[in-house]
């Protein structure tokens, strides 16, 4: 414990000496106990995309992934009601579904056989004593809660509020029609650095016109690298327009989310190659499914597109201090029919094109940011703004679970004196 809370108070004192505005120390893009913290205190405590409903839409489908080093499953009931599963057998741990999607009527873990109910319940195991009471030995719960269509976890005791989020951003992705679509596409990138690497990168377009020239061409960027930059769209008369259709556009946000509608560049219809739809049945037909991108984000991982044609999923997963996950996912009309309504190609050229580029970008900033010459920057408050919010809710986050486990501020003398265990910056 005492090393826990001397791990905790230096994580502290490195939080106090960042500077505004800047990137964050050194140790917190590569100590080992800085990562473990992460997926314990933010990975574990926040409301986290996980896919879309239509991956588990009929009773027994099932959809499990891992989170940092938890693996979770989302099961729909025989009974039609999803729920949420830490992915782990009650017996010695093992994970017991594949990570992807599938169906069961019953989860058997593929060590010993112990079989779940699709309420989580435990049904059998197999040699065991007399008195053994199986009631108490049942998968432990994660809450999981869908907003029209898209699926969210959070393994937290307790979770965030879910409230403002949902009630905010259902009618923004309402018409996109996310419950009668199909994943058409999904590809898993592995990224050699560190999830918040690969988030900051996420939240920024200060690079987009030089490393993204696919995306560029439809992508409402300047030359400066400014988002929604009204020298390529004009933002007041686009909202004017998609509210009068019937489409919320307005921004909103809390404090760990951000929805809007946005216009593309002019002339722009769906995020491709050419601007133009890539799935002849639109997922929203209003106005010709010239919509814009409906952009939904949380806090810590994720961001998405909904076009009039499809929508594009982004999610960061954790796996080492230096290693991230980056899962994507494409939906379409469950009508669409492959190499008749749209290709494959076509679909997932850009973000896929996108993805790579800043892949890339990511591992590049990840060996600079261990040279031992690393001292962090400033960000451009114009271009950058998303990183900062990004920079400055991690922070926070951190800061307030610092707070609760010690059950006091932190003071620098807590630090004075000891051993280092983190990483200078």
């Amino acid at each position: 414990m005492l090393d826990q809370q001397a791990t905790f108070a230096q994580i502290g004192d490195l939080l106090e000496r960042r500077r505004p505005g800047h990137s964050l120390p050194g140790a917190f893009y590569n100590d080992p106990a800085i990562f473990d913290f992460d997926l314990r205190e933010i990975f574990g405590r926040s409301w986290l995309m996980v896919g879309f409903e239509v991956e588990v839409a009929a009773p027994g489908s099932y959809l499990a992934l891992t989170i940092g080093r938890s693996p979770i499953v989302v099961w729909r009931g025989m009974d039609g009601v999803l729920r949420g599963f830490f992915n782990s057998c009650r017996h010695r741990g093992a994970q017991i579904l594949p990570d992807g999607c599938g169906t069961a009527e019953r989860m058997m873990c593929p060590y010993h056989q112990w079989m779940y109910d699709d309420h989580g319940a435990l049904r059998g195991a197999g040699r065991m004593p007399r008195d053994f009471d199986k009631s108490e030995h049942g998968l432990k719960p994660i809450h999981v809660r869908t907003v029209a269509g898209t699926l969210y976890v959070c393994l937290a005791d307790d979770a965030p509020d879910f409230t403002a989020f949902h009630d905010k951003v259902a009618p923004m992705l309402a018409p996109h029609g996310m419950l009668n679509a199909k994943v058409a596409a999904q590809a898993t990138l592995v990224e050699r650095g560190n999830w918040k690497l690969v988030m900051e990168n996420a939240r920024e377009c200060y690079h987009c016109s030089a490393r993204h020239p696919e995306l560029s061409v439809s992508f409402p960027t300047d030359a400066r690298g400014n988002f929604l930059s009204s020298e390529r769209v004009n933002i007041q008369n686009f909202q004017e327009r998609m509210e009068a259709l019937g489409l919320p556009s307005a921004p909103v946000e809390g404090a760990w989310w951000q929805a809007s509608r946005f216009a593309l560049r002019e002339g722009n219809a769906s995020i491709t190659l050419d601007g133009q739809p890539c799935v002849r049945k639109p997922m929203c037909a209003i106005n010709g499914g010239d919509v814009g991108s409906m952009r939904w984000a949380l806090e810590p991982h994720s961001f998405c597109h909904a076009l009039g044609d499809f929508t594009f999923m982004f999610i960061a997963l954790p796996v080492a201090p230096e290693e991230t996950i980056v899962l994507a996912k494409w939906l379409v009309h469950k009508d669409a029919v492959e190499g008749v309504d749209y290709t494959v190609d076509d679909l997932v050229n850009v973000w896929n094109e996108t993805n790579l580029q800043d892949r890339d970008l990511v591992e590049t900033n990840q060996r600079g940011v261990n040279s031992l010459g690393y001292q962090p920057g400033p960000y451009s408050e114009i271009s950058e703004s998303l990183a900062i919010r990004f920079v400055d809710w991690y922070a926070a986050q951190v800061k307030a679970q610092l707070a609760a486990q010690l059950a006091s501020p932190i003071p620098h003398a807590l630090v004075t004196g000891q051993r280092p265990i983190l990483a200078a910056e």
